[in-house]
């Protein structure tokens, strides 16, 4: 049997252990008849898109939705985990995309956290206008390039690529790869964190459990924004390992010493068992419960943009729109 090629810190298991735990998921489900409500969904803003279409100075983050950013630095275009699809796998979307994708600026680059096909449509990637330069985990860029797509850079952890004067800088995540049943773990998994002269620091986390990573993403970087994920927690006892609690992302944000948080990672598919509005309640307790001032939490909306001031004495980054 092939070996898997990639692992974790510490060599925590991310992968899920077999049939048997899927087993045990589905019969819990059943046994509890857990009826779930999502009616209550992450509603859509109506996007600036003629602002997000010319501008080429202002830094901006916009949340297309789940781990999708449109990231606007140094001139740049840049687009993370890109998925447009309106269902993932048997389940509908909850949201419509906060930026349809006809109505997307011409992409510079696609950040792709790690494999999964909730990270990674590749029927968005086409439809992306633009260069779009791709930077890829280890392991990834052979897939891409039989898909048909030319530039595409692939990085190890702690590697770094510059890209007309931004820095992208591939870090480390607790999680797992696969796209068919024979090539787990055969692509590696992470975040990226985005530096430039001139403007703030993005962390981008991908999809990740709570890990001992996130201190020393902290120590070697100066985050002033982290982008961080909050859903497809529920059950704990199954979940943990991969995806983080709105508790643990919290912890995560204060590991990493970041200004602001931007949750992600919820409201567009159903991943697992809790719903947005538990995410975002757990969350908001959480926070109150830390002590978090709310002016350091940016709860975007679908197609809403948080946009950057150039004034550093100011409490807040900028602006909502």
């Amino acid at each position: 049997m092939r070996k898997n090629r990639f692992g974790n810190l510490d060599s925590a298991g991310a992968v899920r252990a077999g049939r048997h735990r899927f087993a045990r998921w589905g019969q819990e489900r059943i046994n509890r008849r857990r009826a779930k409500d999502y009616t209550e969904c992450v509603p859509n803003a109506s996007p600036d898109l003629p602002f997000l279409q010319q501008n080429r100075s202002e830094p901006t983050i916009t949340w297309i939705g789940h781990s999708t950013f449109l990231i606007q630095m140094s001139g740049l275009n840049i687009v993370t985990d890109p998925v447009w699809a309106r269902r993932m796998a048997f389940q509908k979307r909850l949201s419509p995309p906060g930026i349809e994708l006809s109505d997307m600026p011409p992409v510079d680059v696609v950040l792709v956290s790690h494999s999964h096909y909730d990270h990674l449509h590749v029927t968005s990637l086409r439809r992306l206008r633009g260069a779009k330069k791709l930077i890829v985990p280890a392991g990834l860029r052979k897939k891409l390039l039989l898909k048909g797509f030319r530039q595409v850079e692939e990085l190890n952890w702690w590697e770094e690529t510059t890209y007309h004067g931004v820095k992208f800088t591939f870090v480390p995540a607790q999680h797992w790869a696969r796209r068919n049943p024979w090539d787990t773990n055969n692509s590696h998994w992470g975040g990226w964190v985005l530096e430039s002269p001139h403007g703030p620091t993005f962390y981008f986390g991908g999809d990740s459990g709570y890990f001992r990573g996130f201190e020393e993403i902290g120590q070697r970087f100066d985050v002033d924004v982290a982008m961080l994920p909050i859903g497809a927690y529920d059950p704990e006892w199954f979940m943990s390992e991969e995806h983080m609690s709105p508790e643990e992302a919290l912890q995560a944000f204060t590991d990493v010493g970041a200004n602001y948080f931007v949750p992600m990672h919820y409201g567009a598919f159903k991943l697992a068992d809790d719903t947005p509005k538990e995410a975002l309640d757990r969350l908001e307790a959480e926070r109150l419960r830390l002590g978090i001032p709310e002016h350091r939490m940016f709860v975007l909306h679908h197609g809403e943009t948080m946009r950057f001031v150039a004034h550093p004495e100011s409490e807040a980054p900028g602006e909502r729109s």
